[in-house]
Order: C-alpha cells, then sequence, then structure tokens
C-alpha cells in the first residue's frame, strides 16, 4: 500500500507576500493554485479560502472555492463558512477539504469565541465564532477521519489560549471522539497558538502527535501555527514546512501509512 500525502494551507484568500507590504499585497489566486498542485497531496486542508466584505458579507456562492475545485479536477471537496456575522474583518474565512477519494459524513462545529474586547482602528470589536469541519473517506480500502480548523488568534488580542481555552478543548473533544472510534484519523489546521509545545503536549493527552513542532509556519512572527496532527493507527513517514510566496503561511506536506492493523 502506498503512501499518502496531506497539505496543510493556510491560503489567506489568495493573496501573495511581499516583504516591503504585505497587508497591500495583490490577490493572485492562480499562485494558489499553482502552490497547491505542485504538493501532488491526496488530502489538502485550506483555511481562509474566501475574503470577507463589508459588513461581513461572503462571497455566495464562495468564489474562490469554486475556481480551485475547477482547477484540481478529480479532487471531492466540502467547505463551510463560520456562522454570519457582520463583526467579520476583512480578512480570510471560510474552511475546505479537498480529497482524490469520495468525502462522507462532513459536517462543521462552531467553536465560540470569547467575548474580549479589542481596538481595530480605533473601533472597539469583539472576534466572531470560527468553526471545525470534518469528513471521512476511504483509501487503498482504509477508512480515514479527517478534521480541520482554524482558531481565534489570542495573542493578537493580547490574550493566549490558557486563559481562554474552550475552542481547544472543543477540539480535543473531537480528537477524544476519533481517538475512541479505533480509526486512524488526520486533525490539521492553523491552531494560531504561539505554545506550539503545550498544544502538542494537550492534544498528545488524546492521542495525536504533531507530524512536526520545529520549523516556523508563518511570516509574520516566528511563530509554528500550523499543524499535523495524527493518531498511532497512521505512522508519518515524512513532515516538511515549505516556504512559499502565495500567502503569509508557507505549505505543511506529510507523508504518511497505515500501521500495521490500521
Amino acid at each position: 500500500m502506498k503512501p499518502f500525502r496531506v497539505l496543510q494551507f493556510n491560503m489567506q484568500y489568495g493573496q501573495v507576500w511581499d516583504d516591503l507590504a504585505p497587508d497591500q499585497a495583490p490577490i493572485r489566486l492562480e499562485d494558489t493554485i499553482a502552490e497547491i498542485r505542485r504538493h501532488e497531496a491526496d488530502i489538502i486542508h485550506l483555511q481562509e479560502v474566501e475574503q470577507v466584505g463589508p459588513g461581513g458579507s461572503r462571497p455566495e456562492p464562495p468564489r474562490n472555492y469554486a475556481r480551485l475545485l475547477a482547477a484540481l479536477p478529480g479532487y471531492h471537496g466540502y467547505f463551510a463558512y463560520p456562522p454570519a456575522d457582520p463583526r467579520e474583518l476583512p480578512f480570510g474565512i471560510g474552511l475546505a477539504i479537498l480529497s482524490r477519494t469520495p468525502l462522507r459524513d462532513t459536517f462543521t462545529q462552531v467553536l465560540p469565541s470569547p467575548p474580549l474586547e479589542f481596538d481595530f482602528f480605533g473601533d472597539k470589536k469583539t472576534p466572531t465564532d470560527r468553526i471545525l469541519i470534518g469528513a471521512s473517506t476511504e483509501i487503498d480500502g482504509q477508512p480515514l477521519r479527517l478534521l480541520n480548523t482554524h482558531l481565534l488568534a489570542l495573542f493578537m488580542l493580547k490574550s493566549d489560549s490558557r486563559a481562554h481555552p474552550q475552542q481547544r478543548r472543543l477540539v480535543a473533544a473531537q480528537l477524544r471522539a476519533a481517538h475512541a472510534s479505533g480509526l486512524p484519523a488526520i486533525l490539521s489546521g492553523d491552531f494560531n497558538i504561539r505554545d506550539h509545545e503545550g498544544l502538542a503536549a494537550e492534544f498528545a493527552a488524546e492521542g495525536f502527535a504533531t507530524a512536526q513542532s520545529s520549523a516556523i509556519t508563518w511570516r509574520r512572527q516566528p511563530y509554528v501555527l500550523d499543524h499535523i496532527f495524527h493518531n498511532a493507527r497512521l505512522r508519518c513517514l515524512r513532515a516538511e514546512v515549505i516556504p512559499t510566496p502565495a500567502s503569509d503561511h508557507h505549505a505543511l506536506v506529510a507523508d504518511f501509512a497505515f500501521a500495521v492493523g490500521g
């Protein structure tokens, strides 16, 4: 049985990286598509697929997601937005799972955000809710559970997840359920947690290991924000953070094999 590849990528709605003016960099979805294609992954987990518009509006139907599916023939997909909220800021929104094999049992779980007040260009704001999405598939006849999330960046609000652990705990509960099922399972995403060692330890207690925890995954600050976690029914053969100018996050790629008996 050949290995399968997982790509974890916060695509920042197609906005490329510019060292001199990252927030004014152009949107070039074709660069996103080229980046995704070059990794030839079997499973693709994406965050920040779309961009929020004025008043929290979002493209309906999701335009970037539609272009990705059209440019990646042979993939099956599941996409979800968080609950509509006029407080959404003009950044990235929406998660997607793409798979070369059919997806089933798809779901979306809301991860409520704490009512922290922060300043956004002179306006007082509170953060909107996040989500976790999931699906099941089969690779070479082996079942596989997939989970994808994007947590609130509490460190950007002058707080941290140790003070507000609710989202982490809800994700950990999903890992606990996946572990109890006895099925091979993967969780990936942008966890927005500076304490990546603490995050890895918390999820290890639920039976999940991170594929890598040393290479920086974010361009703006030297943090390991992106992870691919897996349970013991899978063996991680290799993992690599691959720098890319197609986003403010780097691509994270890992190859897996089903464990004996998995």
